[in-house]
């Protein structure tokens, strides 16, 4: 099966003979991605919901269970590979994301996945996350954002809202939050997108778009915590309020959301940014059309400066950005093999070449 050939060409890393399933075998189905382990989670923890739709989602990458790893650090998302029957590593409170670099880079033919959460992610791993998206490693990141603390019981995360009352900030907290989203973006990370644990028709478009793009692609899954963060997502799941916080993203289309699209975005002239409008106070031609594969990131940014970290009175969700550019991994690779001069049946004309390469001296 070639490269073309496969659902999701963006698995592929660019080395010939990836094993796929086989176009003879019996279509694999969400249970044979599904380990023997008891799933342990709170009750009504969103996690469950994210768990089955990328169980139930797997299958259609058209890979081998050996050819897919999911590595996750610390927290109550990073259980996430004990529940999957595929490769998978629990590993380093925040490392993932390095982790995930290095098995990428040495092994192309592996579908390579990341599991973590705000705190993971964001605190002490803040500095290997962005390194990864930067670098646009062959990867797939989901951090899940449930805005505090769960395994550790409940303190104040990178993404609590300012004077969040937790154990940790009994009088609340007066950190700033970061807007993953937002900082994705300023990494320039070349696939960027928000999703919700609940809604699994579009979680699981997400996650396919996000499997089929090279390079990393970072996905921010909102997540509900119930027992230490209860309700943090409620304006964007009410029935009553969700079609007024939500501003869904389509590639292409105008940005309208509210009751029949009442509302939409324009361009800021006095800020530079997006601002949010009655569509009928300006008319549908005026609106900003979704452009998520420009090059240029600035407006993707305004677009998720609108999420507002403490409250969400309005969240973009859909993908941001979603741009190609030379993966990391992949040039790795290709200067290996330069530097082996491509001939690998014969290694003492290799250690020949290494030792009388470059710059070479004579001693008097």
């Amino acid at each position: 099966m070639s490269t073309s050939e496969l659902p999701f060409p963006g698995l592929r890393s660019g080395v010939e003979g990836v094993p796929t399933v086989s176009p003879d075998a019996p279509p694999q189905t969400g249970k044979e991605f599904t380990s023997d382990q008891e799933v342990r989670w709170c009750p009504g923890c969103g996690d469950y919901a994210v768990l089955k739709a990328v169980q139930g989602f797997l299958p259609d990458l058209g890979l081998r269970r050996e050819n897919i790893v999911f590595v996750s650090g610390i927290g109550c998302s990073s259980r996430f590979p004990y529940y999957l029957d595929t490769y998978g590593m629990h590993s380093i409170h925040g490392r993932a994301p390095s982790i995930a670099t290095g098995i990428a880079t040495a092994r192309g033919d592996l579908s390579v996945w990341v599991v973590t959460g705000d705190g993971d992610a964001l605190s002490i791993g803040g500095n290997h996350l962005i390194h990864a998206l930067r670098r646009n490693v062959n990867m797939t990141i989901l951090l899940f954002n449930n805005r505090i603390y769960g395994l550790t019981k409940g303190q104040y995360s990178p993404t609590s809202e300012p004077g969040k009352v937790t154990k940790s900030t009994p009088m609340g907290s007066v950190d700033h939050p970061f807007n993953p989203v937002s900082l994705a973006l300023g990494a320039e990370a070349s696939f960027v997108a928000r999703t919700i644990d609940s809604d699994r028709t579009h979680l699981t478009s997400v996650l396919s778009a996000a499997a089929a793009h090279r390079g990393t692609s970072f996905v921010e899954i909102y997540q509900n915590c119930p027992i230490f963060n209860d309700g943090a997502f409620d304006a964007i799941k009410d029935r009553d309020t969700k079609e007024d916080a939500l501003i869904p993203l389509v590639h292409g289309a105008p940005i309208r959301f509210g009751v029949g699209g009442s509302k939409g975005l324009i361009r800021d002239a006095a800020t530079g940014g997006v601002k949010v409008v009655e569509t009928a106070d300006v008319g549908e031609d005026a609106l900003l059309v979704h452009d998520a594969h420009c090059d240029d990131p600035t407006t993707a940014f305004a677009i998720s400066r609108l999420t507002d970290a403490g409250y969400l009175h309005q969240a973009p969700i859909g993908i941001f950005r979603q741009v190609e550019r030379a993966t990391y991994d992949d040039q790795a690779r290709a200067q290996i093999e330069t530097a082996r001069g491509g001939d690998v049946g014969d290694p003492s004309a290799r250690l020949d070449a290494l030792i009388h390469g470059g710059d070479t001296w004579t001693i008097a």
